[in-house]
């Protein structure tokens, strides 16, 4: 199991290099990046979402109760987060990329990991996390930067509206409509959709690189801690407790928590320089626990899985 984490998280680490070095060599010009970043958030990144959610195979695996675990642990990180944001000292734009790392995840290694572990019940388990996680981490983002990003502080109404128009959230909803009505997708639109999907990992990850600011790394201690504190530790123990307490077990539990102990994802940055919150920070804090991921996934796995 450890070796299968380790091979999920290395190219992750090697694309964040790789856009570091590009955007130090100058070899794109610097326009590139910001075009880059908007083409992921409103065409990759919800083409990834539509088509994972809209096509996944769900059968044999415990929707309900994996649905409940994965919300209701993530909604009490949620909650744990906004109310201790008094102790982290920084901006609030600082604390909505300190909220994303908390609570994310980076779909590719969730699915390259349970794919390893499990083969095809992986993948049909991978779906469901997706599923329950995804879009409520993107509702809760949206609802934290209304609050704390660096725009214009936002009416219920505007809140709303952001939410509606929400290009993840609406690809979100768009493909668990799909999957729940049985509809699928349009044989011709649905390679196009995976191609998309398919293109924003490797590109967000770049763009993460590319913002990496290594001058300032000291200035990452406080809020990275913080942030991987959350995800490493807390994320992990409160869906043990919720698998406990909903009874899910077996191979569904062990991939609800190794989603909820994974690092945060490169479309965090996306969203953060998107919606106002501190892009540079967002990159650090993506590096960071991708690096940390190496040492806390494998350590998540030895010693969670034995209380499932």
């Amino acid at each position: 199991m450890t070796l299968a984490l380790l091979l999920a998280l290395a190219p992750i680490a090697l694309l964040i290099a790789l856009g570091a070095w590009l955007n130090h060599s100058r070899f794109l010009a610097d326009s590139f990046w910001a075009q880059a970043e908007r083409l992921g958030y409103y065409v990759l990144l919800p083409a990834l979402f539509l088509h994972g959610l809209a096509t996944a195979s769900l059968d044999n695996v415990p929707v309900k109760g994996m649905a409940l675990v994965l919300v209701l642990s993530t909604c009490a990180v949620t909650v744990a987060l906004v109310a201790s944001r008094a102790l982290l000292k920084g901006s609030d734009a600082a604390f909505t990329s300190v909220f994303q790392g908390g609570i994310r995840f980076n779909n590719y290694v969730g699915v390259s990991i349970v794919a390893g572990l499990f083969g095809a019940q992986g993948i049909a388990l991978a779906a469901v996390a997706n599923a329950a996680i995804v879009p409520t981490v993107n509702i809760l983002c949206v609802l934290v930067f209304a609050r704390y990003g660096t725009g214009a502080k936002m009416t219920a109404g505007k809140v709303a509206r952001q939410l509606a128009l929400n290009p993840l959230v609406l690809a979100c909803f768009g493909g668990i409509a799909l999957q729940v009505l049985g509809l699928g997708l349009p044989v011709v639109i649905e390679p196009v959709l995976k191609a998309l999907g398919q293109a924003s990992l490797p590109l967000g990850l770049l763009c993460v690189g590319a913002a990496l600011e290594l001058g300032a790394v000291r200035s990452w201690v406080r809020p990275v801690a913080y942030s991987s504190l959350a995800k490493f530790v807390i994320m992990p123990l409160v869906t043990v407790g919720a698998c406990h307490v909903f009874g899910l077990d077996g191979k569904a539990a062990i991939a609800a928590v190794l989603f909820q102990a994974l690092p945060t994802a490169s479309s965090s940055y996306i969203m953060a320089r998107q919606l106002g919150g501190d892009a540079p920070l967002m990159a650090g804090i993506v590096a960071s626990q991708t690096l940390l991921a190496a040492v806390t996934l494998p350590l998540a796995a030895i010693v969670l899985i034995p209380w499932i």
